[in-house]
């Protein structure tokens, strides 16, 4: 089975006419994107947009032998002058089922927004899923294999995507595939960089795909670092990168606090723009479980985590310190930094970059930065990927 991509932009394309937004200002060549339609094997249309038949030319494809048009979006969109030979185009009721006779199978799939989706199944038995902007699948049942290919919104809508993954119905060798992409992200690296994260892709208009081809579907990282100054943007970044997984497991390491009010608010906040289905867990304790298989692990933060272990052996007290607290800290950090290595799990961790600034004026301040500079380092030796966020924008130091 054969998809070509005439557009994958958001319905009002990239760049959005008269938007003076630096992302669309920059939404070039490549980067520029007209409005989602899929060509499915030369017989079948998904979304009639505005210029598709010259679409169609550009990609070396013709719509002279489309015999269905089926529309997905919530409505039929804007009044849109149907080629001459191009069928009317539909739609199918939920949970109907469509059969061509070209040998395709398009069932329709109940969203939990306005829209249609469709599972197609090709005569070759691949099947493709293809979700409308802003559109999960409701009700999802579990799935006896995953879909060869799902066309969605990955952007707007990471947890579909976390959703198809809890179910089955998206797979390690799901060549998952982002449309309806706007102005909400950077367009190039960036967006590349985002969507490998979280194991999808983008392509230019006019790209021709062959469903069921895995060899680029893109590895999801399993260990990442992100680092980050205050504010930076660094838990944001974090959490994006698995807002497309089920299950994740936040460890928090900062605590309650209790009787802190500004400490308290600050964990509500995180708390609150977090995915429903994540887990929180508070503790301190991460090599049990870094040596647990499980689902994705997102610790926040290992700044914190340092804290706690200076505490456990004193290092605040020279003497102390001199005594046997230092020998004792760098046994935690290995230990932690071996659990890292060996762990199975998925693991994204947020620590804070410090020592670029003003000189701590006392001991204890200046132990610590050098102590967390240290762990920092010895972290980012044990993961494939490692990030540095200034300003709200994500700098790869490595993958």
């Amino acid at each position: 089975m054969e998809l070509t991509l005439l557009g994958t932009g958001a319905p009002a394309g990239l760049p959005r006419p008269g938007c003076p937004c630096a992302v669309c200002a920059t939404a070039l060549g490549t980067d520029a994107r007209a409005a989602t339609a899929l060509l499915v094997d030369g017989s079948l249309l998904f979304d009639l947009t505005p210029g598709a038949a010259l679409a169609a030319a550009r990609a070396g494809h013709s719509l002279g032998g489309v015999r269905q048009v089926l529309l997905s979006h919530p409505h039929d969109g804007p009044a849109v002058e149907i080629p001459a030979g191009l069928p009317r185009p539909g739609r199918v009721p939920d949970g109907r089922e469509l059969a061509l006779l070209s040998g395709h199978r398009v069932r329709a799939v109940a969203l939990d927004a306005p829209g249609t989706g469709y599972a197609l199944t090709g005569p070759d038995g691949l099947r493709l899923l293809y979700l409308p902007p802003g559109g999960a699948p409701a009700g999802l049942d579990e799935h006896p294999e995953p879909y060869a290919m799902v066309v969605a919104d990955v952007v707007g809508r990471p947890d579909a995507l976390a959703k198809l993954r809890a179910a089955g119905a998206v797979g390690p060798t799901t060549d998952v595939i982002a449309v309806h992409l706007g102005h909400e992200v950077p367009p190039g690296p960036e967006l590349r960089r985002r969507l490998a994260a979280a194991g999808a892709r983008a392509v230019p208009d006019g790209t021709t795909l062959v469903v069921g081809a895995y060899e680029d579907v893109p590895d999801v990282p399993r260990r990442t670092l992100v680092l980050g100054g205050a504010r930076s943007g660094k838990s944001v970044e974090a959490e994006r990168r698995l807002e497309a997984f089920p299950d994740v497991v936040y460890v928090a390491t900062g605590g309650t606090r209790g009787g802190d009010g500004e400490w308290a608010s600050r964990v509500r906040a995180h708390r609150e723009r977090r995915p429903g289905s994540w887990r929180t867990v508070e503790t301190c304790d991460l090599v049990p479980l870094l040596e647990r298989d499980g689902p994705p692990l997102l610790v926040d933060c290992l700044s914190l985590w340092l804290t706690d272990a200076m505490d456990t052996v004193n290092a605040w007290d020279d003497a102390e310190w001199a005594g046997g607290g230092e020998a004792a800290l760098r046994r935690r950090v290995t230990e932690l930094a071996s659990a890292v290595r060996s762990t199975r799990r998925t693991v994204v961790a947020v620590s804070n970059e410090v020592g670029s600034g003003i000189v701590p004026a006392t001991a204890s301040g200046r132990r610590y930065r050098d102590e967390l500079g240290r762990l920092n380092a010895a972290f980012a030796a044990e993961c494939e990927h490692v990030l540095l966020v200034v300003a709200g924008q994500a700098v790869a130091l490595r993958g």
